[in-house]
Formats: structure tokens, C-alpha cells, sequence
């Protein structure tokens, strides 16, 4: 705890962000987010280089401010509330390593950090592959790659790590497929990908791997335009060649997709399975559920409950904004916490227990307003097949270990579980 006093004029002592969990409780979030949405919608914490950003914590504020114009995305301005990078040997007060700057990868940006017009001209661009029903027609593709991974692991040794086994191929197998970028290079982009989510990365390694990570697609990009296919990757050389897309700003987005359409919902795959485990009168619902609308239902709620871009949405104000008896000042940081707009009592009852019952639709784990995530379709009907096919196919499924055992990701920025050994 930190004596401070903000440019509103408060003083004392502001919580540290982040914050841990509690001990034995990994798929809540910390107590210190219930603390702080109890004391009201917009409080100040003390991030680690010494900013005071707000924290929204309740559901209207969030999705009040998801919307408005006045609130940016880009995170080169002044006061824009960055990572939460820990501090290791060699790193000094800012987090920079050495002393050094970390590396310039600004030209990694891509429309996620833009704010509209750009942001909507570039966005557009790449809607089209993820309209509903061009993802409902890869659906049974989909199917396919999840029940050939589970003939795998049935086939295979006992017991097995989930995530390595079938969580992290599933969606990396669907968005290479999707955006034409060969499988047999998972290693690759998935260790990269890794270097750029991991908190203990230095600013300069994180930079590296956004790098290798974009050069890689690169050429990728170059070959698609020598010799385009129907894959989105072509789509994007086109643009290229007409001149609507930079070469940079088309590699970005290319790089942004296939980041989150693997490393996202590999997390969600193998840590919804965990609670479910963990939750085994919930688990039989989805289970024995025989038609899809449960399961949708389901997959809602658990991406409701977990919520795992676990440290909040990170916005900077462009104006002066009055909200909940509070003025926002033009250039002030915020952190809008997802997690605890998603069990927030004035939306979710009872919102810390586990429901598949629950209408969880509302949730905001996807973000909301004209930045709200792009691929949800997709996550969505991925989700839907894994989770009502894994526990079908496999009724017996069981952890291997004890939970306390478990690695969670409290190191990421996005959370899950590292490992995950279970057996049948």
C-alpha cells in the first residue's frame, strides 16, 4: 500500500494492482476486486510505476464506457494505463531492462489499438470471415479435428496433459486453417506467443517476440500474394496489392489474429474443463445435454464465470467524463475489470457460483461496444463443439492430480492453467 494523492484530489492509501487470488479459490477473482466494487463503480489503484489509473469494477459503468467516443484505446497516449510487468534482476523503476529502452515494436500495432475512423476502416477489412454463417459452415471441420484429437488421446498414454494433448491444437489447427498459415509451425508462433503473455517477459523480449512473430507472417503474407489461395491470409495480400492495406498494417492484423484465435480460447478449453471437473453436478448438465442450446448456453456462463483476460480492459480518457458521481479527467488512465462486471449482483445474481442454467449472454468477457473482440463467433462455435463433445466422448475424464497442484497462469495476462493432467 501506497500513500498517494490522484489528480481528483484524493489522498491515502490506494491498493497495489494487480492483485492475487485467494488460495484454494483459482477460478474467482481476487477478494481485493470485491472489495473495491463494494466501495463503488470507479475507485483509484496504484499500478507499478507509480500511475493511479480508475478501476471500473461494476457492469454499467463498463459497458457505459465501452461506448463512448470519449474513451480511447491507443496505448501511445499519455496516461494510457500499461501492462503490469513484474520486476526482475536487471530491471530498474520502469520496468525497462538494464537501463535500456525497451524495443520499438509500435509498428506491431494493429486496429484493436486504434480508435475509429482508422480503427473501423482497418476492422471492416476482416470482418467477413467471421460472419456467423461462414463460421457455422466451418463447423463441421471443426467437429472433425476435436473428435480426431480425442481418438488421439484415447489412443494414447494415460495419464495425458490436456492443454498439450487437445486444448492448444484445437484452435491453432482452426485458425491456421483459417488464415492459411501452415500447422507444422506451431512451435513457433506458440512460443512466441507465449513470450508475449507471459508477465515475467521483460519489455525487450516481449518486443522480440512480437517481432519474430511479424516477421514470420511477413513472409508468409509475400508468399500468399505470389501465389494467393482462399485462405484469409490471401484476402489480406489483396488488399495489399490494391492499396487499401499497408504491408505492415495487413502482417499486424494477420499476427493479432492468429495470436488470439489460438492462445485465447486454448486457455478457455482447458480451464473450463478444470471448473467443470471441479464441478461435477454442472459438468453432468453439459454432459448429458442432447441438443445444442445448452451447450451454448454453457459455454456463455463458463466464459462468464472465468473471464480470462483476467487484468481488466485498459482504456485512457480523451475528454473530461462525469460518471457515477465522478469526473474522469481528459488523459486519466481507467481499467475496466471484467471479471467483476461479469459478477456484478445487479446483473448476475449469485454471480461466484458456477450455473449453465444461467441467461449469461450479457457478459462482457468479449469486451462490448465497436472494440468488443472480432473472433467471438468463432471462440463461441469452437467452444460449443469441444465442450459438447470432450465429456460425451470421454465420461470417465478425471484430474490426475490434486488441484492445489495445478499451475495456473497467474504469471500471464492471460489466464489458465500452464498443465493440466487428467486421465479415465
Amino acid at each position: 500500500m501506497t500513500s498517494t494523492t490522484s489528480s481528483s484530489g484524493e489522498s491515502g492509501e490506494l491498493p497495489e494492482f494487480p492483485m492475487p487470488r485467494a488460495k484454494g479459490c483459482p477460478f474467482d477473482p481476487p477478494p481485493a476486486f470485491r472489495a473495491l466494487q463494494e466501495k463503488g463503480p470507479l475507485t483509484r489503484v496504484r499500478l507499478r510505476d507509480g500511475s493511479t489509473p480508475w478501476a471500473v469494477t461494476r457492469y454499467a459503468e463498463q459497458r457505459a464506457l465501452l461506448a463512448d467516443p470519449r474513451v480511447s484505446v491507443d496505448p501511445t497516449l499519455p496516461g494510457y494505463p500499461g501492462p503490469d510487468v513484474p520486476h526482475g534482476d536487471g530491471d530498474d523503476e520502469t520496468g525497462h531492462v538494464d537501463g535500456q529502452e525497451p524495443a520499438d515494436d509500435s509498428h506491431l500495432l494493429s486496429f484493436m489499438n486504434m480508435d475509429d475512423p482508422e480503427h473501423a476502416r482497418l476492422r471492416r477489412m476482416v470482418t467477413a470471415p467471421f460472419a456467423i454463417k461462414r463460421i457455422e459452415a466451418m463447423r463441421p471441420a471443426v467437429q472433425k479435428t476435436v473428435d480426431g484429437l480425442i481418438d488421439d488421446m484415447l489412443a494414447g498414454p494415460r495419464p495425458t496433459d490436456l492443454v498439450e494433448a487437445f486444448a492448444l491444437p484445437v484452435p491453432s489447427l482452426v485458425i491456421c486453417e483459417l488464415l492459411g498459415v501452415p500447422y507444422e509451425d506451431h512451435d513457433f508462433f506458440q512460443a512466441n506467443s507465449k513470450a508475449v503473455i507471459m508477465r515475467s517477459s521483460t519489455p525487450t523480449q516481449r518486443a522480440e517476440a512480437h517481432q519474430r512473430l511479424f516477421a514470420y507472417i511477413g513472409d508468409l503474407l509475400d508468399a500468399k500474394r505470389r501465389d494467393p489461395d482462399e485462405a484469409l491470409l490471401s484476402e489480406l495480400g489483396e488488399k495489399v496489392e490494391q492499396g487499401a492495406l499497408t504491408r505492415q498494417q495487413a502482417a499486424a492484423m494477420a499476427v493479432l489474429l492468429l495470436f488470439a484465435g489460438h492462445e485465447t480460447t486454448a486457455n478457455m478449453i482447458a480451464l473450463g474443463t478444470l471448473a467443470l471437473l471441479e464441478h461435477p453436478d454442472q459438468l453432468a448438465l453439459l454432459r448429458d445435454a442432447d441438443d445444442p442450446e445448452p451447450v451454448a448456453g454453457a459455454v456463455d456462463e463458463l466464459l462468464r464465470y472465468l473471464n480470462i483476460p483476467h487484468l481488466g480492459m485498459r482504456r485512457v480518457a480523451l475528454e473530461d467524463i462525469e460518471i457515477a458521481g465522478q469526473t474522469i479527467r481528459a488523459g486519466e488512465g481507467m481499467i475496466l475489470l471484467n471479471d467483476m462486471g461479469n459478477r456484478d449482483p445487479e446483473v448476475f445474481p449469485d454471480g461466484d457460483r458456477l450455473d449453465l442454467r444461467r441467461d449469461a449472454r450479457r457478459h462482457v468477457t468479449f469486451s462490448f461496444g465497436v472494440h468488443q473482440c472480432l473472433g467471438q463467433p468463432l471462440a463461441r462455435m469452437e467452444l460449443q463443439v469441444v465442450y459438447g463433445t470432450l465429456y460425451k466422448r470421454i465420461p470417465t475424464l478425471r484430474l490426475a492430480t490434486q488441484l492445489d497442484d495445478i499451475p495456473f497462469k497467474h504469471d500471464a495476462f492471460i489466464y489458465g492453467v500452464h498443465e493440466l493432467p487428467v486421465t479415465w
